[in-house]
Formats: C-alpha cells, structure tokens, sequence
C-alpha cells in the first residue's frame, strides 16, 4: 500500500536560479518547506548562470548532504529566459508534473510553495500561478521594504499591462512562478525571448492562448539582493505591452506568438 501511495505522488521539481547569489542559495534552500509538501515527491535543481563565484561551491555542500538535489552550471551567462527554459526543459524530461521557480537571492521566501502548488489542485486548467506582492494591498509591500521608486514602476507598469490587454493582474514582475508542465509538454515556451523579459513573454502568451495564471498573496523581503527590475527593463516592459495589444487585436503577426 505505501508503495502505490509513493509512485502516485504528483512530481515537483523547485529550481533556484541564481547568478553571483553566494551564500544566499543555501539561505533559500533551508527555507524550502519540505514537510509542508510531504505528499509530493520533490526534487530540487540549484541551477547558476555562470556566476564565476562561490555560488556553485554552496550548491555543492548542499548537494553533499541531500539525496534530492540536483546541479547545472552554465558553461556560459545564457541570460535569465534562456536559463529558466532550460530548467524547464529539464523538468520535462523529468516527468514533473510541476516545477516552481524561485530565485537564488533571497527575495522570495519558499514559503510559499504549497500555496502555490495548491492552486493546481484546486483548478485543473491553471496554467501557472504567481507570487503577487501588491494582491493584498500596497501597505504589504513596504513592510517588505520595497523602494518607493520600484513599487510605483511596478503599479504603472502592471496597469499598463492590464489596460492594454484586459487582464486584472495585480503584479506582473514576480519571482515566484509555478508551472502545471501539462500546459507545457509542447515545448512552445521555448520560442520565447531569453532575456530578462522571459516572465512577461510567457505571460502574455498565456493570455494570448486563453490559458489561466492565477495569483496568490506573498511578502518580500528587501536586503542586498542584486534586483533584475530597472530601467532598461522597464521601459522594454512597456513597449512589449504595447506591441503585445497590437499582436492581440491581430494588427502585427509575430511568428513566436502565432502558434
């Protein structure tokens, strides 16, 4: 009996993707709710862009005294969208049935995880689900110590996206992702951009697909962790969502989105 209930476990594979994260990659992983997610079978991928640091050496620790690990390290920086296809990718050859992405700096906390995983089982046809700071209120985001000037690109932002293609997200620049791998067995995510506007790509092309991304309530927390949101990437943020309303009334045709 215990047997059938161990090969009937839904597979989860949590990839932490780092760049020059050092130590806090181990202060990420300690915080994994593994008896939270007990009826899973859970594996963990501690996966470096080429940091060329002690990153990999703290993966390596980890790895020493866990069975359920696995490492990459990228033989070169393949930029952030490149770097979670191909974890992704490695999730489907796998066989997971979910992977949940989370950062290596330690901004999002792996609390949450069941939470998220939990949306999967609730609703069948969720795509994926987020970790939005501003669902419960702006108040939540500075306790987490957000700075002003990100909290207000992130509103305006988030509320241009929407307008333009009628969605009601309440944040649009989470680092915190769970996939139904279901929804992805075709491999189509990999036309997407591999820069640091991969999560908005796949968003958009949910949306375009009518697939469902829910949301579920999270805190941050704001230290010394390298931020991928600045200036550069907001205003491509903005001019992709222009485009994306344009691809959406079906006045451009872009071949990645035409599938």
């Amino acid at each position: 009996l215990n047997l059938n209930m161990s090969l009937g476990k839904k597979k989860i594979l949590i990839f932490i993707i780092s760049y020059k994260a050092s130590f806090r990659i181990l202060n990420v992983y300690n915080k994994i709710p593994f008896k939270n997610l007990g009826k899973y079978d859970v594996k963990i991928l501690l996966s470096d862009d080429n940091s060329n640091d002690d990153t990999m050496e703290f993966a390596a620790n980890i790895k020493k005294k866990r069975k359920n690990i696995f490492l990459n390290e990228n033989k070169k920086n393949i930029g952030y969208g490149a770097h979670i296809k191909k974890c992704l990718n490695f999730a489907l050859t796998k066989k997971f049935d979910y992977a949940v992405m989370i950062h290596g700096d330690g901004q999002y906390d792996p609390i949450y995880i069941p939470s998220l995983i939990k949306k999967f089982s609730n609703n069948k046809n969720i795509s994926a689900v987020t970790g939005s700071r501003i669902l419960r209120g702006i108040k939540n985001v500075y306790q987490g110590g957000m700075p002003f000037y990100k909290l207000i690109g992130n509103i305006l932002l988030t509320k241009s996206f929407n307008l333009l293609l009628d969605t009601s997200f309440t944040d649009t620049h989470t680092g915190l992702w769970a996939y139904n791998l279901k929804s992805l067995k075709d491999k189509k995510f990999n036309l997407l951009t591999d820069s640091f506007n991969f999560d908005q790509e796949f968003r958009f092309f949910n949306v375009l697909k009518k697939k469902t991304i829910k949301e579920i309530p999270i805190k941050t927390k704001y230290g010394d962790e390298r931020s991928q949101l600045h200036i550069k990437y907001a205003i491509k943020f903005f001019l992709n969502s222009i485009i994306y309303f344009f691809i959406k009334i079906k006045l451009f045709n872009f071949k990645k989105f035409n599938l």
